[in-house]
């Protein structure tokens, strides 16, 4: 987009150890069926600046025989993580064959619960409680399994996981009394699993509810996560939530979520801005990217036969070629939307706090070209917008016009006033760009600024006061 601005320089990047705490994540999902080679992108990760990451526990990798773990595999990745700054949370999840049959030929044991007999219960039990108190002294967050109300074989009911995340929940607490535990891990908001779910008690033993959400539209968006806000609090008021995965294709023909839509590296960076920005207004404690990485989705293969997972997925932030049996390989290079996500992570690094701002769109001195969401001949309404404020006193609002992705692109101007006080900027969240807003461009009357024909765009733009982020000045 032409910003019409003068640039003053580029968002300076920040490694995630010189990162306090921060509102962002990533997925680093899957190492439970080696599709990747963590090695290779530890660093890469890192340099975005985000802090959570998610990880899958792997009882397939890791008891492999009865009794008996090798946690070496799982040691190595949380290890290299948490060198680097990164604060892994590990989702405990999919199923073992040593205790379940049907699982003896699923590819990773995907979807395998261990929920019909006692010795399978016990198993799981005795596993997760080796898993936690191995981990607890790195690792803050448990999450019990992924997605349960359709990655299970054959499907459970509400009830049912309800029932297995309560059983988890005591084995965590019995080694780790402190940890902290994610549940639910929904990615179909059914009204019906969710009441049968909730109705055993399990959002007693839970420090969050996580969610998973991958859809192209703004409004669909809110209106689900917060139909499960009023849920969750029906039975447990004030229970946190959290976004675990969100994220799209960087291109048509992938597998995996979204996959019939006409997606870009340029359509996923945008994506994967407003998906950040439009979790967080919604009240998550933290929302999280699927994925670091192009990887095959590996969700429904069969033991011994390649081709039934070689699904690629597309969703990375960094690009991947694929070996014959559908591991990623090559050097995994950075695409847009790893741009667009360290920028983001950088600019509002150590978590400020989010909050309503006193900044409003104004039809005055409205320009002709600035045609955003008109209600009436000369009012003018902006749709989406979030706060964040720093102790110092500084802040940003983020804005966007949520115009339709796979549609159009969106491009106009707006007028905003406020009365903060501060320098103002202009960050372009989706290339790092940092503009100057000349003094032609701001009207002083009484106590407020009139910030005239500031650009607009169907991707999170900021507006910043005072020094809310560091920047390298006439940087390219």
């Amino acid at each position: 987009m032409n910003f019409a601005l003068p640039k003053i320089g580029k968002v300076t990047s920040v490694q995630s150890r010189a990162v306090k705490s921060s509102h962002f994540g990533v997925g680093f999902e899957k190492l439970d069926r080696n599709v990747f080679d963590p090695e290779k992108a530890y660093d890469k990760v890192a340099a975005l600046g985000v802090k959570k990451i998610r990880l899958q526990s792997g009882w397939l990798r890791t008891e492999t025989e009865k009794g008996c773990y090798h946690f070496e595999w799982l040691d190595s990745i949380v290890d290299n993580l948490v060198s680097r700054g990164l604060e892994p949370w590990i989702c405990l999840c999919y199923g073992n064959p040593l205790y379940t049959q049907e699982a003896q030929t699923s590819f990773g044991a995907v979807g395998y619960g261990p929920m019909r007999t006692q010795e399978e219960r016990d198993a799981w039990c005795n596993y997760v409680k080796a898993c936690v108190k191995r981990y607890a002294d790195r690792v803050e967050w448990f999450e019990i399994w992924n997605e349960p109300e359709w990655c299970w074989r054959p499907v459970v009911s509400g009830k049912e996981y309800g029932e297995f995340s309560i059983l988890t929940a005591k084995a965590i607490r019995e080694v780790a009394p402190t940890a902290k535990i994610m549940g639910a891990c929904i990615c179909g908001f059914y009204p019906d699993w969710m009441h049968d779910c909730f109705e055993t008690g399990c959002l007693d033993f839970y420090d969050a509810v996580t969610y998973h959400c991958y859809y192209p539209d703004d409004d669909w968006v809110a209106g689900q996560v917060r139909f499960l806000k009023a849920t969750i609090h029906q039975y447990r008021p004030g229970l946190p939530i959290i976004q675990g995965e969100t994220g799209c294709q960087s291109r048509e023909g992938g597998a995996g979520a979204m996959k019939k839509l006409a997606w870009s590296e340029d359509k996923q960076a945008r994506y994967l801005a407003r998906s950040a920005f439009l979790h967080l207004s919604l009240g998550v404690l933290f929302t999280s990217y699927f994925s670091s990485l192009d990887m095959i989705e590996a969700l429904h293969g069969t033991v011994g036969n390649v081709a039934t997972y070689l699904d690629y997925g597309y969703f990375g932030l960094l690009r991947a070629d694929f070996d014959e049996n559908g591991r990623a390989s090559g050097e995994y290079t950075p695409k847009p939307s790893y741009y667009t996500y360290q920028t983001i992570a950088s600019v509002f690094r150590d978590s400020p706090e989010i909050c309503d701002l006193p900044i409003k769109s104004t039809d005055k001195h409205q320009q002709p070209n600035e045609r955003l969401c008109l209600i009436d001949e000369d009012r003018i309404y902006m749709q989406k917008t979030i706060g964040f404020r720093r102790k110092d006193g500084s802040c940003a609002l983020v804005y966007w016009h949520p115009s339709h992705l796979m549609r159009e692109t969106y491009e106009s101007s707006l007028s905003l006033e406020t009365y903060l006080p501060g320098k103002a900027r202009i960050v372009d969240l989706l290339t790092g760009d940092v503009y100057d807003i000349p003094d032609e461009r701001i009207e002083v009357y009484n106590s407020a600024r009139l910030f005239r024909s500031i650009p607009l765009a169907d991707y999170p733009i900021a507006l910043t006061f005072g020094d809310f982020f560091p920047f390298d000045a006439n940087k390219e």
